[in-house]
């Protein structure tokens, strides 16, 4: 199957959009159908207009917002990423593909302690089934979540198929949250960490009065140097002793909450972002200590911060910091094809969430079913889930 998969991350700038071709195969032990193979062909990026970035970001946590506001986002996302995905069928398919999945617009993460109550992602699929006749697969969340889980982080079902399967690793997803997934033999862990970009954009937009959105290049963090206290207090945020599995989102982590631990001093705003992202850095330092793992495959925005990244591999250490294009999947297009894998599991049957990560009580067949311009046929149901993936640029 060619398969579209697509997300908006918490930065909000852009829709990013990958094209995969994903077939089941034979392991070289001989196992029919326990291997996935995926080729991986191309992303796009689809930028935010900036009217709709404004009114999403204006809308979301700890601004209050309208129901209106709820339905004019979700119609303006599903127009965006229905855009988004006719791109990608016209540029990368050249016309042909099977699937969409759309994963939306995290708006909210309700989450209280280690349960989660509720998740909301919006961009609303009719409106790409629209613009490309395609079936789509979305609301990927929610199922785990009715199954007990905390609905992420859904990485970890990609992970735990492309990691090695001898030996201990690791992969980090750096997100608006830092998640981790950590392959020990068969023995699968994954939790949400805290934040990674959430803070960091939070404390660039206040710094700059909203004129910058995310510290490009690290070029902010490089200028300051680390607040003791603020970091200290950051430090003490309760969430980080909740035994894993567990989950967090932008509802905890924003400006207001940055505010807060600065507790009315006046500190320089090169040295708030500075510190937000060596509490980044420290964060995954300690759960590389918790965790030992001989490598740290590392994915997502945050790859692009240097700064963030030189800190990462000097507490990290012995770790092996390295980008997921080793194993074949560019950094940035990674989470996409994520989604892609997710939707293919779904329309043939199978779980998409692990409960090790989510903390449900079972694997979830994940997603809601829009269909195309034609009936909805489904391939036949996979007798078996797959125990790997293997990537090829063939």
């Amino acid at each position: 199957m060619r398969v579209i998969g697509m997300l908006s991350g918490t930065s909000h700038d852009a829709v990013d959009t990958a094209l995969a071709e994903l077939s089941f195969t034979t392991s070289p032990a001989g196992t029919p159908g326990d291997t996935l193979l995926l080729r991986p062909m191309g992303l796009l990026s689809t930028p935010f207009p900036e009217q709709l970035r404004q009114e999403l970001v204006s809308s979301l946590p700890p601004a209050a917002t309208t129901m209106e506001q709820v339905c004019r986002l979700d119609t303006e996302l599903g127009r965006l990423f229905g855009r988004a995905a006719h791109r990608a069928l016209t540029e990368l398919a050249h016309g042909y593909a099977d699937l969409v999945v759309s994963h939306g617009q995290t708006c909210f993460h309700r989450v209280e302690g280690r349960r989660t109550l509720g998740t909301l992602q919006l961009g609303a699929a009719g409106y790409v089934a629209q613009a490309t006749g395609l079936p789509v697969v979305s609301d990927l969340r929610t199922r785990d979540v009715a199954c007990g889980g905390g609905g992420a982080p859904l990485s970890a079902t990609l992970d735990a198929l492309l990691l090695p399967g001898t030996g201990r690793h690791a992969a980090l997803n750096l997100g608006g949250i830092a998640n981790l997934t950590v392959r020990d033999g068969t023995r699968i862990r994954a939790y949400d960490l805290g934040p990674a970009n959430a803070l960091i954009d939070a404390a660039t937009r206040w710094a700059s009065g909203g004129a910058e959105h995310q510290d490009t290049g690290g070029a902010r963090a490089r200028r300051g140097t680390v607040d003791r206290r603020l970091l200290a207090r950051l430090r003490a945020e309760p969430y980080y002793r909740l035994p894993a599995p567990k989950t967090c989102g932008k509802e905890r982590f924003h400006v207001d909450y940055l505010l807060a631990h600065l507790d009315g001093r006046r500190v320089d705003p090169d040295a708030v972002i500075t510190t937000v992202t060596e509490l980044t850095a420290l964060l995954v330092a300690d759960a590389c200590r918790a965790h030992r793992p001989t490598t740290l495959t590392v994915s997502g925005g945050g790859v692009r911060n240097p700064v963030l990244m030189s800190r990462i591999r000097a507490l990290a250490a012995p770790s092996e910091i390295r980008d997921s294009a080793v194993l074949g999947l560019p950094a940035q297009a990674k989470e996409a094809y994520l989604f892609a894998l997710l939707g293919f599991l779904t329309v043939h049957g199978l779980p998409g969430s692990l409960p090790a990560a989510t903390g449900a009580r079972r694997p979830a067949l994940l997603g809601s079913l829009t269909p195309g311009d034609g009936p909805l046929r489904l391939p036949e149901p996979a007798a078996n889930m797959p125990r790997m993936l293997r990537v090829s640029q063939e």
